[in-house]
């Protein structure tokens, strides 16, 4: 069939426009994470949305859902490249660090805000075209920073206003290292192959390729068998078991409740040591609202010099589902200032005191179009600022402005220099 090339073209399903207001509380929590990142001493970094294919396919696993069946991947007609959009960022910052040697002199902590991209069916929260917030520490070992970035999630849920415990709470496990994991492995599949009549589809397509995956399985009809599988903790050794109880006592001394999940599980064979994830009970099926953990494998195994990293992730509209949900307003961000412009052909006069408000740090909405005196009133108010400037006929040949309380009825209106805007606009600002 023929395009119809007159026909509306509209976005691509699960790829969603974010328009005003709603783009107000995504900017709000931008804000608020940018913020909170340079307490922590995070810097950001930015990443191209195009990535090499292999990329993927090395840090993520040829096996693993999102190479499988998620990937929007295509062939560069340009030059023949095999190219993805990000399903994910982590692999990304990797591949930049290791780039440009940026652990040469140190540790580094990063942040990333932006857009992903996986081929998956679109529902509430989850969508093709989505985003992330990640923070990542690479070329540090210790416990310490695994719980620093613990924290840190726990330091942006109060800044946002949700609650621990009620909101969201903590899930924290360790993989150990891959010694360890092995022999798990092969008790695991033993365990599964023994009840391998009772397992779905998917568990036994992922039985000898992410064993570990199973155990993180949604299906209700073999929980009993996974409940009964091998624990990978009682497979740790002492180092490990260490690593964890210090992150655990900092967390403790911190004041943060956590459960301990045995089946809290990561299906990258990269991921070793502390894993957690923030869940909650407000967004049904959908509970993990943050997920994180060590993977002090993936340097090197996408070409780089071997070294230590931790992070997390979480999606920005799982995020904004979740404050709406609790109840979490974001502030609605209103102008200062509305100019009401009476007689269009005095504009040239008026902006001049405008751009002088708004070099001041006065936020001025400008009506433009023309419309009456009532008209431009009844926009001014909608607007929801806190003021109406009048620049009238009479007021400008006084060289003044009017200032109209839009807010407050017992503020009688009154004139102010033109002249001297800059001195009148922390009045407006502070009162």
């Amino acid at each position: 069939m023929a395009d119809n090339n007159n026909a509306a073209l509209q976005a691509v399903k699960g790829m969603n426009d974010i328009l005003p207001p709603d783009s107000a509380r995504w900017v709000w929590l931008e804000d608020k994470l940018r913020s909170l990142m340079a307490r922590y001493g995070y810097a950001n970094i930015r990443t191209p949305i195009v990535e090499p294919t292999a990329l993927f396919v090395r840090g993520l696993g040829e096996v693993t859902d999102i190479v499988e069946k998620e990937m929007y991947s295509f062939e560069d007609s340009m030059n023949g490249d095999k190219l993805t959009l990000r399903p994910e960022a982590t692999a990304g910052v990797v591949r930049a660090v290791t780039e440009h040697s940026l652990l040469h002199d140190g540790g580094k902590r990063l942040y990333y805000i932006g857009p992903m991209f996986r081929h998956e069916r679109p529902q509430k929260g989850r969508y093709r075209q989505f985003h992330q917030v990640g923070a990542e520490a690479l070329g540090f070992a210790g416990p310490d920073v695994d719980a620093e970035l613990i924290l840190l999630c726990r330091a942006l849920w109060r800044e946002l206003g949700l609650i621990e415990g009620r909101d969201v709470r903590l899930e924290l496990n360790s993989l150990g290292q891959p010694a360890e994991r092995q022999a798990h492995r092969q008790a695991l599949i033993t365990h599964l192959e023994a009840h391998a009549y009772l397992l779905d589809e998917e568990a036994k397509r992922r039985l000898h390729s992410n064993p570990l995956r199973i155990l993180d399985t949604k299906n209700p009809a073999i929980q009993a068998v996974v409940e009964a599988a091998p624990k990978l903790m009682d497979f740790l050794g002492e180092a490990s078991l260490t690593h964890l109880q210090a992150v655990r006592d900092v967390l403790d001394a911190a004041g943060l409740e956590y459960r301990i999940n045995p089946r809290l599980v990561r299906g990258m064979d990269y991921y070793n040591l502390t894993v957690f994830e923030w869940v909650t009970e407000r967004l049904g099926s959908q509970g993990a609202v943050c997920g994180g953990g060590r993977y002090d494998s993936l340097i090197e195994q996408l070409g780089g010099k071997s070294a230590p990293a931790v992070g997390w992730g979480l999606g920005i509209e799982r995020l904004l589902l979740l404050l709406e949900e609790a109840g979490v307003q974001a502030p609605v961000v209103s102008p200062v200032a509305y100019a009401v412009l009476p007689n269009p052909k005095l504009l040239p006069q008026a902006m001049t005191t405008i751009e002088a408000l708004r070099a001041a740090g006065v936020s001025v909405l400008m009506h433009a179009g023309g419309h009456s005196m009532k008209a431009q009133f009844k926009r001014a108010d909608s607007s929801g600022a806190r003021y109406a400037l009048i620049f009238g006929d009479d007021e400008l040949a006084r060289g003044e402005v009017a200032v109209k309380s839009l807010r407050n009825p017992d503020i009688a209106q009154r004139s102010l220099p033109l002249a001297q805007a800059a001195e009148w606009a922390a009045q407006l600002l502070n009162a």
